[in-house]
């Protein structure tokens, strides 16, 4: 099963999940984390990455993070790069997450990624669809 970490500005976080406990019941291997204003960036790195080792069982974990570019969004980026099967999506919202929430059990992170940004539409992107826009600079060696 896919861990889930749900990370947004002010409580958005935390509502979200009251949701989907409220229509789903406990909501295994999934962790919250709530950014607020005038939480450092070492704060908010060491809340993410405490949220991202309690949610993975080995099978990969999910970011979700409410706005493409945020801290939250930034800081999952960078820790995805150090994890294997670890994804970030960016623009998700309570509906997005109670439709995709049965595919967390049978998905891989990568099929999980393309599904919840082709049905999330223009809004919802994730890191990998983010960098296949900009791919990353690359310097060719001449001889």
């Amino acid at each position: 099963m896919l861990g889930w970490v749900i990370a947004c500005h002010d409580d958005k976080a935390q509502c979200i999940m009251e949701q989907l406990e409220k229509r789903f019941g406990h909501i295994p291997q999934c962790r919250v984390v709530n950014y607020w204003h005038g939480i450092g960036t070492n704060m908010l790195s060491r809340m993410m990455c405490d949220a991202l080792h309690h949610a993975d069982s080995g099978d990969g974990v999910i970011f979700l993070t409410d706005c493409n570019g945020g801290a939250p969004y930034r800081v999952a980026a960078l820790m995805s790069h150090k994890h294997d099967n670890c994804e970030v999506i960016s623009g998700v919202t309570l509906n997005l997450l109670t439709e995709l929430y049965p595919l967390r059990f049978c998905l891989s992170s990568r099929a999980f990624r393309h599904t919840i940004v082709e049905r999330g539409g223009e809004s919802v992107s994730s890191l990998w669809h983010q960098q296949q826009k900009n791919p990353p600079f690359v310097l060719l060696h001449h001889a």
